[in-house]
């Protein structure tokens, strides 16, 4: 590593929907600085229509400044320190903006869900196995066919557009004054041709999108921009600096976790849960319940593919029975009450799927039941832990189908937040999965920067830029309750299939 790196810093924005991250990761050790967020409580997502999702992506920029600022202050740092700039992005959204790079209007975000009929649509017409063939995926409701909606919908916007972009391709414009995007972002918008390693024509052909309506591709590691002139009166940040890395908020969290190889796994258990995978050939599900797109490292020669499991009624469940079952404990205390009873809740089983339609179960929507209560013996503690266990098995249930896809899950990384704060949780990922687990002390942000660091040169590759990050527990399967483990998954497995024959 280059001395002149002493006391620089490394910035990484995380682009949430809820809040905007701000990092300043030191150069030369690879520790956390600082980190900030604004705003301090939830965005507001605007949602005129039910199933609508907007956002203002000029607020992002606004609350990327003050994070950005907070950060400084919090570690007696100047913005001339920064010396490179990395963004993880949430994923999917759709940013217009006309020739003179002003915004036509809000972004259509992540969980936006009105162009579900454009991508049905456009799969039955391009042919299912076609767009398997071509986009790993079916078209679905990602940002190709937001555009689409506003092509439909919106005519004079449409007309207008100059450049779409992911919500991470615009912050790098405002802060760069550069259009541009990756591969990585296109496949995730559902325009990457895996097989023509290119835009795919037929799709946008279909869609009535110009194919210079998309932004020129740039490395995900890489000189992508340099910070203009404009930011650095206003900001502080030297003039010239890169903008050396962007990637969308799972990939970039498997990046932060260090997961870049086939058959490492990264796993994140929030409101929603996601175990993202990687894969290095070329390869998807069949029936689309689990999405697979360019890793961070995916290059023309090299193959190295994420798969993406989400789970919606991951931690709004654990929520719920905090505040319906226990609403005088803490999560903690839930914790250590789910602890005292055995593996598989003595016949008590949820399933957890109740925050809508689920994707791993081909966008069905059972909803969350709970089975097998005796009136004379369970307690709420083993509604709280069979709760838990739903959560996991759920997850269990999607890595089945990656393994299907050819991915070896030995190990998984993880965060040490949310519901991976749970010993019982992780104890039983382990167990049913036949994974270790390693929980790791970084953030999506942090990741960002140490992406941005690869990505100018600062560090000679992921290994040296990771050489730093601390594993905070190791958690081993235990061999000898492989059979209570697996027993309690066989029975919540018969009982979601059950449950999906009964919604049919």
């Amino acid at each position: 590593m280059s001395n002149t790196t002493k006391h620089a810093y490394l910035l990484g924005l995380d682009i949430g929907s809820s809040s905007i991250k701000a990092s300043l990761v030191e150069a030369d050790s690879g520790r956390c600085a600082a980190s900030a967020f604004f705003p301090e409580h939830e965005a507001p997502i605007k949602a005129v229509r039910p199933g609508w999702a907007e956002q203002d992506p000029r607020q992002w920029w606004d609350n990327a400044v003050l994070a950005l600022r907070k950060a400084l202050a919090d570690a007696h740092a100047t913005a001339s320190q920064i010396c490179a700039i990395g963004i993880s992005y949430q994923m999917h959204g759709l940013v217009c903006v006309d020739e003179h790079q002003q915004v036509l209007r809000d972004s259509i975000i992540w969980c936006d869900s009105r162009a579900v009929p454009q991508g049905d649509r456009a799969a039955q017409a391009l042919g299912h196995d076609q767009c398997l063939k071509h986009l790993l995926n079916l078209p679905g409701n990602f940002t190709a066919s937001k555009l689409a909606w506003v092509k439909e919908n919106e005519p004079d916007v449409f007309k207008r557009i100059h450049k779409v972009m992911l919500p991470g391709d615009y912050i790098a414009m405002r802060l760069s004054d550069e259009v541009n995007t990756t591969v990585e972002g296109l496949s995730e918008g559902m325009f990457w041709d895996f097989e023509g390693r290119q835009p795919w024509q037929p799709l946008l052909d279909y869609y009535g999108i110009p194919a210079d309506m998309l932004a020129p591709t740039v490395p995900t590691f890489g000189i992508q921009s340099r910070v203009s002139q404009a930011v650095s009166d206003e900001l502080g940040i030297p003039a010239g600096t890169p903008v050396s890395y962007r990637a969308g908020d799972q990939p970039n969290n498997a990046l932060s976790l260090a997961v870049l190889e086939p058959g490492e796994v990264a796993a994140t258990a929030g409101t929603s849960g996601v175990v993202y995978g990687v894969l290095g050939e070329v390869n998807r599900d069949p029936l689309s319940r689990v999405n697979t797109f360019a890793h961070v490292n995916y290059t023309s020669d090299v193959t190295r593919l994420g798969v993406l499991l989400c789970i919606n009624g991951t931690g709004i469940l654990n929520a719920w029975m905090r505040r319906n079952v226990a609403p005088d404990l803490t999560y903690n205390a839930i914790n250590n009450l789910c602890a005292t009873i055995p593996v598989g809740s003595e016949g008590v089983t949820v399933i957890p799927f109740g925050n809508g339609a689920e994707r791993v179960l081909e966008n069905r929507d059972p909803r969350c039941s709970i089975h097998g209560v005796d009136f004379n013996h369970h307690t709420r503690a083993h509604l709280l832990r069979a709760a838990q266990e739903g959560i996991v098995f759920s997850f269990a249930y999607g890595m089945d189908i990656m393994r299907e896809m050819g991915m070896s899950i030995n190990r998984i990384h993880a965060g040490n937040a949310n519901m991976f704060l749970s010993p019982m949780f992780r104890e039983t990922l382990a167990g049913v999965s036949g994974a270790t687990i390693e929980l790791m002390d970084t953030d999506g942000s942090v990741g960002a920067a140490r992406g941005a660091g690869i990505g100018c040169g600062v560090y000679a590759n992921a290994g040296e830029a990771f050489a730093s990050l601390q594993r905070l527990a190791v958690i081993e399967p235990e061999a000898t309750r492989r059979n209570e483990y697996h027993d309690a998954y066989q029975r919540w497995l018969g009982i979601l299939q059950k449950t999906l024959n009964q919604s049919i």
